[in-house]
């Protein structure tokens, strides 16, 4: 196919592979089918369904923000070439030749496909292979940004090599955790640990190990490292595709793996991660109020919400089907309003520009109230909700998951989480007054 119509094409077939899959999706549910797939390896069911759904329409969403032409001179977000070298005349070259890599859209394609297996895995060895699934088209997404190129680069490498590293835990904890049990089946493994045979040595270590991988995905302290690098220096809207669908993908697997594996052992978990909840939502809050760059104080922002989302994983296994469905509930439910959120800033991040590209310093942005009300209102939304100021979905959802750790038994925790979104209101509405009061930047 020629080059020129490559774009097309693949947006069309993306799309409508998501669309037909939301469609199958929505009238399976319907019918009220579930139960286990492919040979026991997933399991469909409720929170499945719910983060299929949020995660098909979320990438959509991302998929077409992707194609955006208008705002780069007729081109997309993506490099020409990103195999060039940054500055060199080959990319001169394909740049003044308006080229653009449309191999994003199968690798968001199959990053997606990964992330929808990652939290409906029922044994550890699919959830590994969808991790790496879902993983190594961000590594190459990572390094395709058009401007920038250097940046974005490194961003990539951070993101590959941590990311392997994070790889290696997670797929050391699996080991670890079939000479426990013998299986790598999460009930099986359950069975083991309320009978140990051998100890429980294997079980603490194996349990620890496979945390360190799923928390790196999810971005808590103190693996949360490439974060704000990865979100600043990729192409902006893979950006936004990572800050949510990573997100919802890697939370979901870790309530899967902590809720049906490692249940019984919530006593050992809880306090740990607890105190990683705090520091989470401590550091990400602390040094987003300390950035200038609207993309960097979104990622701390991002750190920080993961800590809110800890605080119910951490309170919500509390022994009763009831009380943990309905923890799982509010997680969800936080997710996907933090989601439309994330993805609807990043997108308008897209937006802001001049006349060499993205504007992301905050103080590009001062006076854009007067120059956009609309765009600058719709920012100032989001900002809002990710505050969790009342009457949008960001409080509703906080709200939900605060209560289910105080009835959990973490009052203390949510006492923490409280006052530090109180503090995280700030440098929301930092960024809302130099909109809305500040004089008007110029280009």
């Amino acid at each position: 196919m020629p080059r020129v119509h490559r774009l097309f094409a693949q947006l069309v077939l993306v799309v409508v592979s998501t669309v037909v899959a939301l469609i199958v999706l929505v009238t399976n549910w319907r019918h009220g089918r579930g139960g286990p797939l492919a040979m026991g390896s997933l399991m469909l069911d409720g929170p499945t369904y719910f983060m299929w759904g949020a995660l098909l329409v979320f990438g959509l969403v991302a998929i077409l923000v992707f194609a955006e032409r208008q705002l780069g001179g007729g081109v997309t977000s993506f490099a020409a070439s990103a195999a060039t070298v940054p500055g060199s005349a080959a990319e001169a070259d394909a740049i003044a030749a308006k080229l653009e890599h449309t191999e994003v859209f199968p690798l968001a394609l199959f990053a997606l496909g990964g992330m929808m297996i990652f939290p409906a895995s029922t044994d550890l060895i699919t959830m590994f292979v969808a991790l790496e699934v879902f993983s190594l088209p961000l590594y190459l997404m990572s390094g395709m940004a058009r401007r920038r190129r250097l940046l974005s680069q490194e961003a990539a490498l951070k993101y590959f090599l941590l990311g392997a590293l994070s790889s290696a835990f997670f797929l050391f904890g699996v080991a670890l955790l079939y000479a426990f049990s013998g299986s790598f089946g999460l009930a099986s493994i359950a069975d083991a640990a309320a009978n140990p045979t051998l100890g429980r040595g294997l079980l603490l270590t194996g349990m620890v190990m496979l945390g360190m991988g799923l928390l790196f995905k999810v971005g808590a302290v103190p693996f949360h490292s490439w974060t704000p690098d990865v979100y600043m220096g990729a192409p902006t809207p893979v950006t936004g595709f990572m800050a949510i669908c990573t997100k919802l993908a890697a939370v979901g697997a870790t309530l899967r793996v902590f809720y049906v594996a490692l249940g019984g052992e919530r006593w050992s978990w809880q306090p740990l991660l607890a105190v990683i909840a705090v520091a989470t939502m401590v550091l990400g809050v602390v040094l987003a109020l300390t950035q200038t760059d609207i993309k960097r104080m979104l990622a701390y922002s991002s750190i920080a919400h993961a800590g809110f989302i800890l605080t119910a994983v951490v309170g919500a296994n509390t022994g009763t089907p009831t009380a943990s469905l309905s923890s799982v509930g509010s997680i969800l439910f936080y997710l996907s309003a933090y989601g439309f959120a994330t993805i609807g800033a990043f997108a308008i991040v897209t937006m802001v520009r001049n006349n060499v590209g993205e504007v992301n310093a905050i103080e590009g942005w001062s006076g854009l109230g007067r120059k956009n009300p609309l765009l600058a209102g719709l920012f100032a939304f989001f900002l809002l909700s990710f505050a969790g100021i009342p009457l949008t979905g960001g409080f509703i959802g906080k709200w939900a998951v605060f209560v289910s750790a105080w009835r959990g038994g973490f009052a203390w925790l949510v006492v923490v989480a409280v006052l530090m979104s109180l503090v995280a209101a700030y440098f929301y509405l930092r960024v809302v007054v130099v909109m809305f009061f500040g004089d008007e930047a110029q280009g």
